[in-house]
């Protein structure tokens, strides 16, 4: 599709987009760092074997460029032919237009592959010219796409709440879930953030902790510290984990180490030590205010290692470095006792076939009603004290 002012196209790789420039769009001065979103990141999945047509993630990322000034807007859009590794679950609508005749597969996500983080979607570069027509040409672009390819659907993942509230403005259907985040109130120390539990959690908390430590010392890895045996390490916990959990593990040994040759400095690698040698490992991104919590596992599976390692380890680390938030990844109730509140998260959905899209409105309304009414009732129940 062509303008007098830009061009829109399709690319099958972020290796034919300059880095620079597509971080000039993710990451552009004045907005937090969002270690996901970064040419180094994404490419990553592409160049390692793990977000590819192969893996059933095939790259179609929109570019828009404008006359002269090159790249201002861009998309991360990857064809799909399942619906594994996106933490929005849609396998019942899938199953519902393929009982009734359908092609369900492949469909358009755009989306960081396997992450289930927050963000922005619609990348356009602050300063361009007419930067609103910009970022509704990548949504319509991208609802085109599907459209004139006979594809059932375009999702969009993991969406701030202004993002969502334009994209239901423009006509899609808006799901909504809950994570759980703990939220740095200005804490000097951990004990600073027992202070305001009620007396019986801060009392759970601190044997949690004294019987996951027992015999164990934990490290925090980043930088230039971390080196090739540790991800030897890491890539058995996370096998471990990933077999048990997903059947097939997303990330292959070849993706941690372009990471960390990549972007170490955005990373942090939490061991747990017996004798010297690491037994348990959690990995987590760090963003500008925010530890973004990815994957753990363990050879010597213990009682409260797993809450030590990816929860009390990471709230450690985000007050030394005074980071605002720690997510931990998806679902999780058990995170609530832990300090963990309930926050939403978006999806946007466009659906082609009228009698499905009809049928998903329907489910959603009812759908984020029970996500309310759920988040309500948690935030009740939280382990913080409860007099102010």
């Amino acid at each position: 599709m062509d303008d007098a002012h830009f061009k829109i196209r399709l690319v099958h790789g972020l290796n034919e987009v300059d880095p620079d420039a597509w971080n000039a769009l993710a990451n552009p001065p004045g907005l937090e760092f969002d270690p996901f979103l970064s040419w180094e990141f994404l490419e990553a999945m592409e160049s390692s074997g793990a977000a590819t047509p192969h893996t059933g993630w095939s790259p179609h990322h929109l570019l828009i460029e404008w006359a002269d000034q090159g790249l201002v807007g861009a998309m991360p859009l990857y064809l799909k032919t399942h619906s594994q590794g996106e933490f929005v679950f849609d396998h019942s609508w899938a199953d519902a237009y393929e009982r009734a005749g359908g092609h369900y597969y492949p469909k358009l996500l755009s989306a960081v592959p396997f992450t289930p983080v927050t963000g922005r979607r619609r990348l356009v570069r602050p300063g361009a010219p007419d930067d609103a027509r910009i970022s509704n040409a990548l949504l319509a672009g991208a609802i085109q796409i599907a459209q004139q390819n006979d594809i059932s659907s375009l999702h969009i993942n993991f969406i701030e709440r202004e993002d969502a509230a334009d994209m239901d403005e423009a006509g899609l259907l808006i799901r909504t879930d809950q994570q759980f985040h703990w939220h740095n109130d200005g804490y000097e120390s951990f004990d600073d953030f027992l202070a305001v539990l009620s007396s019986s959690k801060r009392k759970n908390l601190r044997k949690e902790r004294a019987k996951a430590q027992e015999g164990l010392t934990f490290e925090h890895i980043t930088g230039a510290d971390i080196t090739e045996a540790h991800w030897d390490a890491f890539y058995e916990f996370y096998v471990d984990t990933g077999s048990r959990k997903w059947g097939t593990p997303y990330l292959n040994r070849e993706t941690f180490s372009l990471l960390g040759e990549r972007m170490s400095e955005h990373l942090l690698l939490i061991f747990a030590m017996e004798d010297g040698e690491p037994i348990a490992g959690a990995l987590n991104m760090i963003g500008g205010n925010r530890l973004l919590g990815r994957y753990w596992g363990t050879i010597d599976p213990r009682p409260m290692l797993h809450f030590e390692t990816c929860y009390y380890q990471a709230i450690d680390f985000a007050i030394e470095r005074g980071l605002k938030t720690v997510e931990a990844g998806a679902q999780g109730g058990h995170k609530l006792a832990r300090g963990y509140v309930p926050e939403t998260t978006y999806s946007a959905h466009w659906i082609g076939h009228e009698g499905l899209a009809s049928a998903v409105e329907e489910y959603l309304e009812r759908e984020r009603l029970m996500v309310e009414q759920e988040a309500g009732f948690l935030r009740q129940r939280t382990p913080f004290k409860k007099d102010g």
